[in-house]
């Protein structure tokens, strides 16, 4: 056969091969869209209606204990003690507490409402300051996220990775936490229901070698951010110190930097969520809070509380189980949700 015939056929197979290749891609990507939890539409959860209503629980305690004692119409000792007793109740902290209310009451206002009002303006201006959104400017970003095991930490991963994939960045997961082959698996159930790579080790591999190859698949698919996950034991912080420091050494010389380190948090767990706060802190030099499941306590409080004892920003809240529950915070419509009028 003619050799000019033989290359013009395999051109015409090679364009062939690659236009079937372009629609099979667009055909899979399809239909793992199809198969992503619903995140187009933000839920209620992302309006100060919808936000009271997901924090009812601890709004019973802060925003209804004030409407009684402002329905009491004097602004004696006892309104002032058992304004701070509701405060600590919701764990906003002591000291958090004692602050507030003494501010609040050195304004001298002269009715329930004024000191609502003061209170709300307070707790708001603890919050200031702070950057909220993620750290995600470079080519290739890389957010590391650390917490203890069973306080969300691999829902908020996906639930993260679903929100930067609908504002159309690509993401790789990096499941590091090979203490539990369950989290693993976890992690890539959700990859697989959001049509997007992972990737993995074997049980009790080095964390810091699925780190590493994470970063390079990210880099090999041209992705704007990866999140790794990692193992959330705190029994022996000295192991966990050296495990995670070597996972961060690892992504730096390999991607550049750390971008970000997530904390994700049991807001449930009250008090202990700041013991659990401090230690990752030491261990990892958190530069993002989550705090999950707002919305199953009376304790959402504990929020204030660890952003002003870590001095670090709380970036995003749980408050439900789906994916637009994980609300990007913002300081004035979270108090406003616990104690607004």
């Amino acid at each position: 056969m003619d050799p000019i015939v033989i290359i013009v056929i395999a051109v015409v197979l090679l364009s062939f091969s690659a236009l079937l290749y372009q629609r099979l891609a667009a055909k899979m990507k399809a239909e793992a869209v199809a198969r992503r939890p619903q995140v187009a539409e933000p839920g209620d959860s992302t309006t100060i209606r919808g936000l009271r209503e997901r924090l009812s629980k601890t709004r019973s305690v802060l925003g209804q204990q004030l409407s009684d004692l402002i329905g009491r119409g004097t602004l004696d000792d006892s309104f002032w003690i058992d304004l701070e007793d509701s405060l600590v109740a919701a764990d906003v902290g002591v000291s958090v507490a004692t602050e507030a209310v003494r501010n609040v009451r050195s304004t001298t206002p002269e009715t329930g409402e004024e000191a609502r009002d003061g209170l709300v303006t307070h707790l708001t201006s603890l919050f200031a300051g702070r950057e909220r959104g993620l750290n995600l400017g470079r080519k290739l970003s890389v957010v590391l996220v650390v917490g203890v095991n069973g306080s969300g930490k691999t829902t908020t991963i996906a639930k993260i990775a679903a929100q930067l994939g609908d504002q159309g960045k690509t993401v790789v997961l990096g499941a590091a936490d090979t203490f539990r082959a369950a989290a693993a698996d976890q992690l890539k159930t959700w990859a697989d229901r959001l049509g997007i790579e992972i990737a993995m080790g074997e049980e009790g591999a080095d964390p810091a070698s699925v780190a590493f190859s994470a970063v390079r698949l990210g880099q090999s698919k041209g992705a704007d951010v990866v999140i790794v996950d990692t193992a959330g034991r705190l029994q022996n912080k000295a192991n966990l110190m050296n495990e995670l420091a070597k996972v961060q050494r690892v992504i730096a010389r390999e991607a550049g930097a750390v971008d970000e380190v997530l904390l994700v948090i049991d807001g449930t767990t009250g008090q202990n969520a700041l013991t659990q706060a401090k230690a990752f802190n030491e261990v990892a030099g958190v530069t993002g809070i989550v705090v999950t499941k707002l919305d199953g306590t009376a304790r959402g409080g504990v929020a204030i509380a660890v952003e002003q004892q870590l001095d670090t920003p709380i970036k995003y809240i749980g408050v439900g189980e789906q994916v637009a529950d994980l609300v990007a915070f913002s300081p004035e419509d979270f108090v406003d949700a616990l104690i607004g009028a």
